[in-house]
């Protein structure tokens, strides 16, 4: 069997880790394994009567060709965030256009069901969250063998306990906060740090919850900019060293106000996210008189080398998958439940939102993470 595997959406770290088990798992068993560029993408750019095309948009990969690939970040493979269901007439490849025609989006999902069979691919493996492996799923109720495995550092695809990149997002966020310490110490300053987390508070809430900051605001729970300011200045006075730290997730929002985006929707109708940091650091220092610190630490938590966690998260689920995949499963998520690895129906991506348990996890009044009964909860929380 020809095992296709592609990354979609924003890079994490241990996506390359999951590649090279793929690969290994897939040629010990004698299978062969094609590399897709740049996500979904890659099959769309596809003209299957252009060798060139193929050659530019594909890349055979055996043990030799991902023996190091494993020791960096990121992901060789490149990545998109491209629909082939939603196609803007901007992004439809030149030799679709006359097919495509009108002014779109266009959903060309045929197409890409017929540049798999041309490939001669037997199954996919897609790497991706919420948004890649929808269309993941649309694949499968075409008729394509498809394999899932869940990658997002907001750790929010529904139907697993655990994503890759999670782990080294907090790992990355923890250290720079206690980084930060010596800045906002120094200068005795208030100090807010935003970090990823568009429809879940879990980034936020567990960096802060073992980085041991004053203050943690979640995607879940908007916040009062009032009292957030008379606890952030309490904070400062019962420090010996006199500053105050806090985390904000991208996706807050101030009580009574919008979620902070810009610039146009993507292919899954999304805008980009970041800035309610600074929208709270300009309303904190209004209330407090006092300097302040905004940190974005934006791409830095999903930049560099995968944790030991994710390291061993990703071998797991890509040989997990791998082993579904050449057995013939399909519209399979690979997930770990309860702390055992498992696999679960694809479906089940689309049948919830996974969200922080504000009940059990976190104060509201004191916006402060809280683990009231951590017995039988999975290890980071969700």
């Amino acid at each position: 069997m020809k095992l296709g595997i592609l990354t979609g959406g924003g890079d994490v770290p241990g996506l390359n880790a999951a590649i090279k088990a793929v690969v290994n798992a897939a040629a010990a068993g004698g299978h062969q394994v094609l590399g897709i560029r740049r996500g979904w993408g890659g099959l769309l750019d596809v003209d299957p009567a252009n060798p060139l095309s193929v050659q530019v948009n594909t890349l055979p990969l055996d043990p030799v060709a991902v023996r190091t690939i494993d020791r960096t970040g990121g992901t060789f493979l490149h990545t998109s965030r491209t629909n082939p269901a939603k196609v803007g007439p901007d992004d439809v490849p030149a030799f679709l256009r006359t097919d495509a025609g009108g002014e779109g989006p266009h959903d060309l999902t045929a197409h890409i069901v017929e540049v798999i069979h041309a490939l001669g691919i037997g199954a996919m493996v897609a790497i991706g969250g919420d948004d890649t492996l929808s269309f993941g799923l649309r694949l499968h109720h075409e008729g394509v063998p498809i394999v899932a495995i869940p990658k997002t550092m907001d750790n929010d695809v529904f139907g697993t306990d655990y994503c890759i990149g999670f782990s080294t997002a907090v790992t990355r966020t923890v250290h720079f906060v206690h980084q930060l310490r010596t800045s906002a110490g120094s200068h005795e300053r208030i100090a807010v740090v935003e970090v990823f987390g568009r429809n879940s508070g879990e980034t936020s809430l567990v960096s802060a919850y073992l980085s041991g900051v004053d203050r943690a605001v979640i995607s879940e729970v908007p916040f009062d900019p009032d009292r957030l300011a008379e606890l952030l200045m309490r904070d400062k006075k019962d420090n010996p060293s006199n500053y105050a730290m806090m985390t904000i997730s991208e996706g807050a929002t101030v009580q009574g106000g919008a979620i902070v985006e810009a610039g146009d929707e993507d292919a899954y109708g999304h805008r980009k996210l970041g800035g309610i940091g600074q929208v709270a650091t300009e309303l904190l220092k209004q209330r407090t008189g006092q300097g302040m610190i905004y940190q974005q630490l934006g791409y830095l938590m999903r930049s560099g080398s995968p944790d030991s966690l994710d390291l061993m998260v990703a071998i797991n689920y890509a040989n997990l998958a791998t082993e579904l995949a050449t057995g013939g499963a399909s519209g399979r998520l690979v997930a770990l439940r309860d702390g055992n690895y498992t696999h679960v129906p694809l479906t089940e991506v689309g049948a919830g939102v996974k969200r922080v348990d504000v009940e059990a996890l976190y104060d509201v009044e004191a916006y402060r993470p809280t683990a009231r009964n951590v017995d039988g909860r999975a290890m980071f929380l969700s």
